[in-house]
């Protein structure tokens, strides 16, 4: 008895955060199976030049789909949006694309926010997110995923620096200025999107918000992680502290990091930039109605989820 040929599904950026949970869900999926592509090599990966039409070409032959992670710095994204557009012109065929953009597209808007609303960005990242989306949108089987704050799963960000920063006292209820929404997703729900999107035809051509549904405040979340770590008494973090936090300590922490960087891997504490404090003051609530009904997710639930994070970091 035959059995039908897994679809080859190319995953850019695969050693990131969100890539590498997409290829270890791949791996395990009944009908396609992941090419790990990466700038750096190693076991399982194929070095691809992310930036580089003829590499990116050269990658997608025998490939049925495409999974584009890739992250990096404004310019590099944009770099990589380009060398697509042009890799998968000169491919032929279409393929079916998922293209990975951010929230930071929507800017500074407020309220309930659906795909439909206006792309104000303001950041330097919300920008080139904004670019790549322009640069590949007329693509025949585009999918666009616009996750709001991915956590879970030792996410770097919304779960192992909030962890710390809640260890270290730096962070806990902060009043006034944590009442915005998170929008958080878990990865689990980032990769079952994705993994649809791939498997869902009539999807294509759309962008897609990613944030769980009733998505706690900033202060929900970080009061309940806190007791979760047994950080407590948590914290109460008011306007001048977090001010000495984002405008003054937070430059020379950045400055630290990269040195220690250079040096060998040098472990500094996190900085809290200011752009941290204005998303936790954001009252924009993401509208992912449009993902659920389409590809069927329910949402994980965030309670649960973070006992599984305080056991990760621990062990980070």
């Amino acid at each position: 008895m035959m059995t039908a040929q897994k679809a080859r599904i190319l995953v850019l950026g695969a050693t990131g955060y969100v890539g590498r949970h997409l290829v270890k869900a791949l791996a395990t999926a009944d009908r396609a199976e992941p090419v790990a592509a990466s700038r750096r090599e190693g076991s399982g990966l194929r070095r691809v030049d992310a930036a580089d039409p003829a590499s990116l070409r050269a990658a997608l032959a025998g490939a049925d789909g495409l999974v584009n992670c890739v992250a990096g710095a404004p310019e590099a994204i944009v770099a990589n949006a380009r060398a697509l557009r042009a890799a998968l012109d000169a491919h032929g065929t279409p393929l079916p694309v998922v293209h990975f953009s951010s929230m930071a597209v929507y800017g500074a808007a407020e309220g309930r926010i659906d795909e439909d609303a206006a792309l104000e960005a303001v950041s330097p990242y919300g920008q080139a997110k904004r670019e790549a989306e322009r640069l590949l949108a007329t693509l025949p089987a585009l999918t666009v995923l616009r996750p709001g704050c991915i956590y879970g799963g030792g996410s770097p960000q919304w779960s192992l620096r909030i962890a710390q920063l809640l260890r270290a006292r730096r962070l806990g209820d902060l009043g006034a200025a944590g009442d915005g929404c998170s929008n958080l997703v878990h990865i689990d729900d980032v990769v079952r999107a994705a993994l649809a999107a791939l498997s869902t035809p009539s999807a294509g051509g759309r962008a897609y918000n990613l944030a769980m549904a009733d998505a706690p405040r900033w202060n929900e979340y970080f009061v309940a992680y806190a007791r979760i770590l047994g950080a407590t008494p948590v914290e109460r973090i008011g306007a001048r502290r977090l001010a000495f936090e984002t405008k003054l300590l937070a430059p020379a922490l950045k400055i630290a990091e990269i040195a220690g960087r250079k040096l060998g891997g040098v472990r500094v504490p996190p900085p809290l930039p200011p752009s941290l404090a204005r998303l936790w003051q954001q009252d924009i609530k993401l509208d992912a109605r449009r993902a659920e009904a389409t590809f069927g997710l329910a949402w994980t639930p965030w309670h649960a989820a973070l006992q599984a994070e305080a056991a990760l970091s621990f062990a980070a």
